[in-house]
C-alpha cells in the first residue's frame, strides 16, 4: 500500500537531487537538446560557485534576514499552538471546543495572497487603523505594511494568524490520548489548574513538544517563499530577501542555475546538520525526535 507514495518520493525527490551536479558546473540549458545533452556539454568549474556565493554579500543578507525570520517564529510562534491547545482543551463544553477549533483553524485555508490583503486593510496606508487615527485628528503616515523595521514581526503576525490554527490539531490529539484519571488524581492530592498543567498536561505533551521542536529547528532556513515575494515590492528586497527568495530570482529569474544549485546545497546540508543537532538534544533529554537513539 505504501508503493505508489514510495515510488513517487522516490521520482519527485530523490532522483532529482543527481542534479545538484551543475553546482559544479556553468550550466547552460541551451548546450544541447534535452537536459543530459546540455548537462554534458557545459564546462566544469569545480568549487567556482561555492566560492562565488561565500562573496556574495547578497548572500549574506539573505541568510541573516533568514535566520532573523526563524528564530522570531520559533520564540512567538511555535508555543503559541500549544497554549492556544492547552485553553481549548479546559473548555467544557464540547461545543465550544468545535467552534473555537474552527475559528482559529480557517485562515490555514487561506492563500497567502488573502492573508496580506486582509493585513493591507487593517495596518496598510489606507487600512483601518490609518483612516481611524485621521479621522481622530492624529497625523498621516501611518502604514505598517512599508515599514522595513517592522516588516520581520508582520511576517511573525501573518503566520501565527495563518498556521497556529494548524498546529493546535497535533497537540489537541495528543490531550485527547491523556487518561483523566491522572486530572482526577492530582485533584485529589490537592494539585490546583495550574499545578494539574505543568504535572500532567506537559509532560503529556513533552514528546510531540519535543519533535515538532526538533522539526521546526530543521526547517529553520525554509521561511517560505510565496509571502515574501508578495510584499517584496512593498519594504524592498534588503529586508525581505530571504534564502528561498534568493535562489528563485538567482535561479529562475536570472538564469543562473549553477550557481542558485550551489547555494540550494549549502542550505540543505545546514539544515540536515540542524536537525541532527537537535535530536540529539532531545536523546540528551529523553525524548525520541525524529528517530530514536540507536
Amino acid at each position: 500500500m505504501t508503493m505508489p507514495a514510495v515510488l513517487l518520493l522516490f521520482v519527485f525527490a530523490y532522483i532529482p537531487i543527481a542534479g545538484n551536479v551543475i553546482a559544479f558546473q556553468f550550466f547552460s540549458p541551451y548546450a544541447g537538446n534535452g537536459f543530459f545533452e546540455s548537462l554534458a556539454n557545459s564546462t566544469w568549474v569545480g568549487l567556482e560557485q561555492f566560492q562565488r556565493m561565500v562573496n556574495d554579500r547578497y548572500f549574506w543578507n539573505a541568510l541573516e534576514n533568514t535566520l532573523v525570520f526563524s528564530f522570531l517564529q520559533l520564540v512567538l510562534f511555535f508555543p503559541l499552538p500549544i497554549a492556544l491547545a492547552i485553553l481549548i482543551n479546559s473548555f467544557l463544553h464540547s461545543k465550544v471546543r468545535a467552534w473555537a477549533q474552527a475559528v482559529l483553524y480557517l485562515p490555514h485555508f487561506f492563500s497567502w495572497v488573502l492573508v496580506i490583503t486582509v493585513f493591507q486593510q487593517i495596518f496598510g496606508g489606507a487600512g483601518l487603523i490609518a483612516q481611524t487615527a485621521r479621522n481622530h485628528g492624529f497625523a498621516d503616515g501611518f502604514d505598517l505594511m512599508t515599514d522595513p523595521g517592522f516588516f520581520k514581526f508582520l511576517i511573525t503576525a501573518q503566520l501565527i494568524w495563518k498556521d497556529a490554527g494548524w498546529g493546535i490539531i497535533v497537540f489537541l490529539a495528543a490531550l485527547a490520548a491523556v487518561n483523566h484519571e491522572l486530572y482526577e488524581s492530582a485533584a485529589v492530592d490537592g494539585a490546583g489548574r495550574w499545578r494539574r498543567m505543568w504535572h500532567v498536561t506537559l509532560p503529556a505533551l513533552r514528546p510531540v513538544i519535543a519533535l515538532l521542536l526538533v522539526l521546526q529547528i530543521g526547517g529553520m532556513l525554509t521561511v517560505g517563499m510565496e509571502q515574501f515575494i508578495i510584499q517584496r515590492t512593498a519594504v524592498g528586497p534588503g529586508t525581505s530577501e530571504v534564502l528561498d527568495t534568493y535562489v528563485w530570482f538567482a535561479g529562475i529569474k536570472n538564469g543562473q542555475f549553477s550557481y542558485a544549485a550551489a547555494v540550494g546545497i549549502v542550505k540543505g546540508i545546514f539544515s540536515l546538520a540542524l536537525i541532527l543537532a537537535a535530536n540529539k538534544v532531545a536523546h540528551a533529554m529523553g525524548e525520541a525526535g525524529v528517530y530514536k537513539k540507536s
